[in-house]
């Protein structure tokens, strides 16, 4: 269902756009005095010097295919990237800074950080601190509305690296370490339908959250690997993630969902007792556990 946006809320947000495109030069052809529009110099930035894929940065950017190429073509003619066939994929195009590229971003961001001091040195004393608490809290809300969930299958590559950054995590905090051979499982054939479900939370097309469940017909089903990547906390991933998962566990027919966790996961353990798990006495014998959970689903 889609909320009905009063016409006041969306009169605020319309006169806030308009502010900080003004405020921020981009409407400016020649952004920071650049002699380029911001979307060409935002563009260079996101390549970063590692370089990226094209398709990716489409994607994470939110930019129309013709546009994008419109604006490498720009960069490329500024002798700022190369275009080069991706080592992996020779169908898809890689674009790499050169030289003069590099030496570009590092100019973008010294001048990016003088015009960001600039727009704070007006702002009057009194109001700077609430200014700066307002900008951290658009920010945050404004990423937390980007974050996307999705189905995937348990050998798709942004699964792969959740499961691993979780495993490594576990490891570093629990006490003895955490060894994936001695817990219950979570293979891949265990969590594809219909014998269970993966789903990725991503956040501008990177993975920041994963989460698995295991069905068992009548059997209560089983929440497994909930991880949320430590950058992406406090936007409400973990939430959705959880709400997910209990959706397509639901959609199968589980009238109870089970989960365990460790003592040592104190901001886990809060999500789950407010999502309405209640603590219950062990149901297995899984080695990391410290806590059982259990949530009957209406």
């Amino acid at each position: 269902m889609v909320r009905e946006i009063s016409l006041d809320s969306v009169a605020v947000v319309r006169s806030f756009n308009r502010t900080v495109t003004e405020r921020i030069g981009a409407l400016d052809e020649s952004f920071l005095g650049r002699d380029r529009p911001l979307g060409a110099s935002r563009l260079l930035w996101e390549v970063g010097e590692d370089g990226a894929d094209l398709h990716g940065l489409r994607d994470r950017m939110g930019l129309d295919s013709g546009y994008a190429s419109r604006l490498v073509r720009r960069l490329e003619d500024e002798g700022l990237v190369v275009v080069e066939a991706s080592p992996q994929d020779r169908r898809r195009r890689r674009l790499r800074l050169t030289a003069a590229g590099t030496a570009e971003v590092r100019e973008l961001d010294r001048l990016s950080d003088l015009a960001a001091a600039a727009l704070l040195d007006g702002v009057p004393v009194g109001h700077l601190e609430r200014l700066l608490a307002a900008i951290a809290e658009v920010d945050r809300s404004l990423r937390a509305a980007s974050v996307g969930i999705e189905v995937e299958d348990p050998r798709h590559p942004d699964v792969v690296r959740c499961f691993a950054r979780y495993a490594d995590e576990l490891d570093a905090r629990f006490e003895g370490g955490f060894d994936a051979g001695t817990s219950i499982s979570a293979d891949p054939e265990e969590l594809t339908p219909p014998a269970g479900y993966c789903v990725v939370a991503r956040l501008d097309g990177v993975p920041v959250g994963c989460g698995a469940l295991k069905l068992h017909g009548q059997a209560p089903a089983e929440l497994k690997r909930m991880w949320v990547d430590p950058g992406s906390r406090g936007l409400g991933v973990g939430r959705r993630l959880l709400e997910t998962l209990e959706a397509l566990a639901r959609e199968d027919g589980a009238k109870v969902l089970h989960l365990e966790t460790n003592r040592a996961l104190k901001e886990a353990i809060k999500l789950y007792r407010k999502a309405g798990f209640e603590e219950v006495a062990p149901f297995n014998d899984e080695p990391h556990a410290h806590h059982w959970f259990e949530k009957t689903l209406s």
